[in-house]
């Protein structure tokens, strides 16, 4: 058994992580200042014995009694709703935030992974990504806030690895989906399944021609395990290289859901990106980790979560 932290643990990818170290067998501390997390993400795992929340902000500074084997850091907003309401938050959880997790992770002889983000790339000028692409990023443009909090926890996590010495592990992370998104996110995935469900127009931005490549959170959270226990310190992408238009996309959430909402396209953000897909090459080698669930499979596991979501709201 081993004692892990995960920063960001009621969120939606931290209380999946939460969730499968508590069926390995392993004591879970889950740390949320609630501000994108939900509680509810967490619920059922609260009557747990070696399952304890921690309500804090990790920019402030972190104790954790006893030994820690693990710190997975995944604080931060991940949305453009979110980061765009709260960029000065978003700033302050990727460098402020990471340097308190990194000094744990130091205290404590910890392994420490970094969640980080395909939006390192930016608008990628090289298609696919591959990890030593360096990106294409405005960093003083609406979404350089989390472009570039990403970016300064990647440097911050490689200085703790060179020069003190910590076990570290940095993931790149591809659009994901599946249960427990919020509905209001922002993520085309909620925003298109919502609208469907609810009759309404589904909003395209643009002319749906940008491209994403979505990964259903399970293989995601087996490529984060899987990374976590290796020897790899460099950045690693983790996501599904299946790539797909938005506006094909959103026609496929339509068509599953059996709604009679209209597409319609409203102006394209600043900065989004054109393509994004991921050269897992890496993880396939490092790894031995790709995706196998296909999206009409994933995208019919996620339908029913939404469903209760969105009856709930009604």
């Amino acid at each position: 058994m081993k004692r892990i932290l995960v920063t960001g643990g009621a969120g939606f990818l931290g209380s999946h992580l939460c969730e499968r170290f508590l069926g390995e067998g392993h004591e879970v501390l889950c740390m949320d200042n609630l501000v994108t997390g939900d509680l509810a993400n967490v619920e059922a795992l609260m009557p747990h014995e070696r399952f304890h929340f921690i309500h804090q902000d990790v920019t402030e500074f972190i104790h954790v009694s006893g030994d820690l084997d693990a710190i997975l850091h995944f604080a931060s907003p991940a949305s453009p709703i979110d980061y765009l309401e709260l960029p000065i938050q978003t700033l302050k959880v990727g460098s402020l935030g990471t340097h308190k997790a990194l000094g744990l992770a130091k205290a404590k002889g910890a392994r420490f992974l970094l969640a980080s983000t395909s939006e390192c790339y930016g608008d990628p000028l090289v298609h696919p990504q591959s990890e030593d692409y360096w990106g294409n990023v405005n960093p003083v443009g609406p979404r350089g806030v989390y472009d570039e909090a990403k970016r300064f926890a990647e440097a911050m996590t490689m200085a703790y690895q060179r020069f003190h010495g910590v076990q570290t592990r940095i993931v790149r992370i591809f659009n994901t989906y599946g249960p427990r998104m919020r509905l209001n996110d922002g993520r085309a995935l909620p925003a298109f399944m919502s609208q469907a469900l609810r009759g309404e127009d589904v909003t395209v931005f643009g002319d749906g021609s940008q491209t994403r490549s979505f990964c259903y959170v399970d293989d995601l959270i087996e490529g984060i395990t899987r990374l976590l226990w290796s020897d790899e310190p460099l950045p690693t992408n983790i996501g599904n290289p299946s790539e797909i238009t938005i506006l094909e996309f959103a026609q496929r959430v339509v068509e599953l859901t059996g709604s009679a909402s209209k597409i319609i396209h409203k102006p394209l953000p600043q900065d989004d990106p054109k393509v994004r897909q991921p050269d897992v090459t890496k993880a396939r080698r490092v790894l031995g980790w790709e995706p196998t669930v296909e999206l009409a499979d994933g995208l019919e596991r996620t339908l029913a979560y939404f469903q209760g979501r969105v009856a709930e709201g009604a």
